[in-house]
């Protein structure tokens, strides 16, 4: 078994990615699994700082789980609790989410605050 410390360098990180996929099933347990275990730890930080993914556009999300979830503009406005009109502005991004619809949002489709107050100044609310 390898000695495995912080993954620093692009090659290091291959090679972390490339033992995980010989070790990654298996037998729960074994030093193997103990191993693969580490390598995430190693490998998903490594991501987060050379690769990080910003979170995505409150709008966009929405519109994503609309979709996904089969929703239509009159089953958000039950949602959020606000007229047809209002969730036409909402999506065409012509009006920002009030902190009511937020927690609306978050409590009914269970999506995170930190996406929905993306673009908010805190500090002047």
């Amino acid at each position: 078994m390898t000695t495995w410390r912080v993954l620093k360098t692009e090659n290091e990180y291959k090679a972390a990615l490339k033992r995980l996929d010989e070790i990654l099933d298996a037998e729960a347990g074994t030093l193997e699994s103990d191993e693969a275990d580490l390598l995430v730890l190693l490998v998903e930080k490594y991501e987060n700082e050379h690769y990080p993914i910003d979170d995505p556009d409150p709008i966009e999300y929405i519109k994503f789980l609309m979709e996904n979830k089969n929703l239509k503009q009159k089953d958000l406005a039950e949602i959020l609790e606000e007229n047809k009109g209002n969730i036409s502005k909402i999506l065409g991004k012509k009006r920002k989410l009030s902190i009511e619809m937020i927690r609306n949002l978050h409590d009914k489709l269970n999506i995170s605050y930190d996406i929905l107050m993306k673009g908010y100044d805190l500090e002047t609310a």
